[in-house]
């Protein structure tokens, strides 16, 4: 009841209030990423939605678009700049996936979507975390963030789309909150991490870690 009728419209009432409660926050930063950084101010990549289904991610951006002689980009180490790490260290490059919520992309609350070159690398049982739409914030997120494993981190999102309700969406937003505010648990560069692991297993070398 509560997925099929009530969260859509929470959905779009959050996202709106976000846009026009925070519209000077959003134009402060769209400002100073491209004074920092330059433009595109907004980096936009395909994810993985609800069922599989594709779409634009939006984020402000965090990175320089720098290139070695060969034209292929430096390690996001290199790129990431002090000004994008502050945005990540208060999860503000985020705020833009508020026109995702809109778009009806994503919700406030799910399972956050990853990179699409991970799709083939799932095993069944971690493919039940695009039952639901992907989310701004979600369980794994207010249960120790970037600082547990990826065993825990897809443990959280199946958990997740199996005891989905409105306390429970209530409980992660508000800890969201507080975490961000705390900066709690914050790493930037854990993308090899998940891929890493996620080719292991699926060569059969990687089990019960994931």
């Amino acid at each position: 009841m509560y997925r099929k009728y009530i969260k859509r419209p929470l959905d779009i009432f959050y996202a709106i209030m976000a846009l026009v409660v925070f519209c000077w926050l959003y134009l402060i930063i769209a400002f100073l990423v491209w004074i920092k950084i330059g433009r595109p101010i907004l980096f936009v990549q395909e994810r993985p939605g609800k069922d599989e289904k594709i779409f634009k991610l939006y984020k402000f951006r965090t990175m320089l678009d720098i290139r070695d002689e060969k034209e292929q980009l430096l390690p996001d180490s290199e790129r990431l700049t002090t000004f994008g790490k502050r945005l990540r260290s208060w999860s503000l490059d985020e705020i833009p996936e508020a026109l995702n919520i809109l778009k009806g992309d994503m919700s406030v609350v799910g399972p956050r979507p990853l990179l699409v070159d991970y799709l083939p690398l799932y095993n069944n049982e971690q493919r039940k975390r695009h039952n639901v739409k992907p989310g701004l914030t979600g369980l794994a997120q207010i249960n120790g963030r970037n600082a547990i494993d990826w065993n825990g981190r897809f443990l959280c999102d199946i958990q997740y789309t199996v005891e989905e309700s409105f306390f429970l969406d209530l409980k992660i937003i508000v800890s969201t909150i507080k975490k961000a505010i705390k900066k709690e648990n914050i790493m930037f560069n854990d993308t090899t991490s998940i891929y890493e692991a996620l080719k292991l297993q699926s060569l059969g070398c990687y089990k019960d870690e994931i």
